[in-house]
């Protein structure tokens, strides 16, 4: 059975095409896919995201235990409400999934993971904590609205409760501040800055409705899967999953590999492909020709060995095709696309195409 967030009906109501993402009804877009796009670029929109999983893990041992869980390490999180991105690790080193986890003192942690990855997630999560003296919970009980773009700081701090608003007003990127079960983290998934409100389900009606009187725009799936394509954000499922390690995934920075000793799920196994050398790395592509470039398309490179581009589309901002791709690590500065059978060019970047508004690479 499809499931729905507690805004399915606000959704409905404003005129959005509903499709099944990841066994939930969820919205594409409520009107033109290029405008909302636009709309977070150049000013503010907003995202249901109420189908991501929270996950609180509370207990004397919660650090020693995200420690071991998760490749990034949670003890470089001292100062509260901060927060970290990592990978979660199987014992071959493929990834499980990405989070972002919040720091809220020393016993107690927030992670925030993927909707369609949740039952195995909650399964590996509470496996490994068994050896330690932890508490998992999952808060089914909160909804999640993401408000994104170079005005979302305006519109958002002023509705906010009171208290908490003020607080918003001056956290940091990367970082966290909340009031009761209001829960506001300055993360998001666009490449702009913004918000990601985690508040009780029989509040987020009401706080929606309120986004959208302060002119916020309600954007759908399609827009928040372009703004993170031009921002260089991999997507799991698709730039990476159990059978892909981060190292070949553009994802290496998330590795902390010091304090020498920290023993987390995955090490061994990463350790030996560091040593043996990577064979594949993860690239951005620019199209030289027309044509729209998409997941699973075949790239060439000069001497006829193949990488697989893993997520593409059109660029509004850039007005061309972009995509990331995994590729030999020979890789030089131009490849091949093959498009049904024909080859065309393109330009071999670093994997961020825009960020903060700003086209990062030259076109």
């Amino acid at each position: 059975m499809i499931k729905k967030t507690i805004l399915n009906s606000a959704h409905r109501q404003l005129g959005a095409r509903m499709v099944d993402f990841g066994g939930w009804d969820m919205p594409v877009n409520y009107g033109s896919q290029i405008d909302e796009h636009h709309d977070v670029r150049n000013g503010v929109g907003m995202f249901d995201v109420s189908h991501m999983t929270v996950v609180d893990i509370h207990g004397p041992q919660a650090r020693s235990f995200l420690q071991y869980l998760l490749a990034n390490d949670v003890a470089k999180l001292t100062r509260q409400g901060k927060a970290l991105y990592s990978c979660m690790l199987n014992e071959a080193a493929g990834i499980i999934d990405d989070l972002i986890v919040y720091f809220m003192d020393a016993q107690n942690y927030r992670l925030v993971v993927n909707a369609s990855t949740r039952e195995k997630d909650l399964a590996w999560i509470e496996q490994q904590a068994k050896p330690f003296d932890v508490t998992v919970s999952e808060r089914p009980q909160l909804a999640m609205i993401a408000v994104q773009g170079p005005k979302a700081r305006q519109k958002v701090c002023p509705i906010l409760p009171d208290r908490l608003g003020l607080s918003a007003a001056e956290i940091k990127p990367f970082s966290a501040c909340w009031f009761g079960e209001w829960f506001v983290g300055r993360t998001g998934y666009t490449g702009e800055d913004g918000f990601e409100i985690m508040l009780p389900e029989d509040k987020a009606e009401g706080f929606w409705s309120q986004l959208l009187e302060v002119g916020v725009k309600p954007c759908g799936l399609g827009a928040r899967d372009t703004l993170r394509l031009e921002a260089g954000m991999n997507l799991y499922g698709q730039d990476m999953d159990e059978d892909k390690n981060p190292l070949e995934s553009g994802l290496a920075w998330t590795v902390a590999w010091q304090p020498n000793d920290r023993d987390f799920i995955g090490r061994s196994a990463l350790e030996a492909i560091k040593k043996q050398g990577l064979s594949h790395k993860f690239v951005g592509l620019l199209l030289e020709e027309k044509g729209v470039l998409r997941g699973h398309q075949t790239v060439v490179l000069d001497d006829a060995s193949t990488g697989e581009i893993t997520s593409g589309g059109y660029s509004p901002t850039m007005e061309r095709s972009i995509a990331l791709a995994r590729v030999p690590a020979n890789i030089g500065e131009t490849c091949k696309i093959d498009m049904r059978g024909k080859l065309k060019e393109a330009t071999v970047v670093k994997p961020c195409f825009v960020r903060q508004g700003k086209i990062q690479i030259d076109v």
